[in-house]
């Protein structure tokens, strides 16, 4: 792992952790395509019936990890277990247990969406009578019933993906694997994804999700690993990776730029850091410890030096941010399709 990063209390941290706690390990994957070093020593554990958020930059290596970890390609170097099971020498065992879900929805749109369940049934030889069961099952859960005799070519975006995630659900795996779940689905289809995904978790199922909505690793997962350059460089609560740089922040938008020095004067009063300023954004901000005292010290200041303001207020570090500062650049949304690594 990088110099100036850690992994939080993940394994051997905050007490001792078994195997059994992990639906999912990973310990020093590597991965070649030509020159190109897709994974170089990539760790990772998952807690059973969690989501666990992997997030990083275009070609980081978070496709590649999870094509090892279903079993479609196979490492060049390392070890991975998946359901207890390890993934180059039990793969068939592996396939039984698990779930894959990709970017784009793998439904047919002729068939309505029983028919499509009914046939992913077939595909894992259910028998006709189970898999009309089990397609029912899946349609309920997913909210799918009074729609499953239309065709799938009339079904919303959301309706489409939560379909696809029905599919994924035939032999009810122990893991799942998410692979930007709601690429460009509109908010309220994201949601019904985000909800859907949650409902398999309260049922016991085990979710990696990569994705680039940074919100929605923050809504959905537990726990998130940051890869970079084929490397885990930090594994931490969605909290816990907002922590690592800096609590509360006051920030302040001015009316006027020529207003900013001013500004930054008043906001250091009451920080912890010195502030940063923005000139492109009109914007002041400063950590702080005593997040309501030093808030209303700063509007009480602007007011009686009759400093105007856009806009005043609290914030804790997003996801965003932890990106940012892990990374050095903050992640490509929206976008259409993963890079090849």
């Amino acid at each position: 792992m990088d110099e100036g990063h850690d992994k939080g209390d993940g394994p051997g941290r905050g007490g001792p952790v078994g195997d059994d706690d992990y639906a999912v390990r990973a310990e020093g994957l590597e991965k070649r395509y030509g020159d190109k070093r897709a994974l170089d020593g990539f760790d990772l554990a998952v807690r059973k019936g969690t989501v666990h958020g992997l997030l990083g930059p275009n070609g980081a290596g978070k496709t590649t990890a999870v094509r090892i970890l279903s079993t479609l390609v196979r490492p060049a170097g390392g070890r991975a277990t998946v359901a207890g099971l390890d993934v180059a020498r039990q793969a068939r065992e592996v396939r039984a247990r698990i779930g894959l879900t990709g970017q784009y929805a793998a439904v047919d749109e002729v068939l309505t969406g029983r028919q499509n369940l009914e046939m992913f049934g077939r595909l894992f030889h259910l028998g006709g009578r189970r898999a009309r069961l089990r397609a029912a099952e899946l349609l309920e859960r997913f909210d799918l019933s009074d729609a499953a005799d239309k065709g799938v070519g009339a079904y919303s975006g959301g309706m489409r993906r939560r379909l696809d995630l029905a599919a994924s659900m035939i032999l009810a795996p122990a893991v799942l694997f998410l692979d930007e779940p709601t690429t460009g689905l509109d908010p309220r289809s994201r949601g019904e994804v985000w909800d859907a995904v949650r409902a398999l978790v309260a049922d016991g199922t085990t979710v990696l999700l990569t994705t680039q909505y940074l919100e929605e690793a923050d809504r959905l997962a537990s726990r998130i690993t940051v890869i970079d350059r084929g490397r885990a460089i930090a594994d931490d609560t969605p909290d816990g990776l907002k922590n690592r740089i800096g609590g509360d922040r006051v920030e302040v938008v001015v009316a006027e730029r020529a207003d900013m020095p001013r500004v930054v004067k008043v906001v250091a009063r009451v920080s912890d850091g010195e502030p940063e300023a923005d000139e492109s954004e009109a914007r002041v901000h400063a950590p702080v410890t005593d997040r309501v005292a030093a808030l209303t010290e700063v509007a009480r200041t602007l007011q009686d030096e009759g400093i105007r303001v856009e806009d005043i207020g609290l914030r804790r570090p997003s996801l965003d941010d932890v990106f940012l500062h892990l990374t050095g650049h903050r992640t490509d949304v929206p976008r259409t399709k993963e890079a090849a690594a």
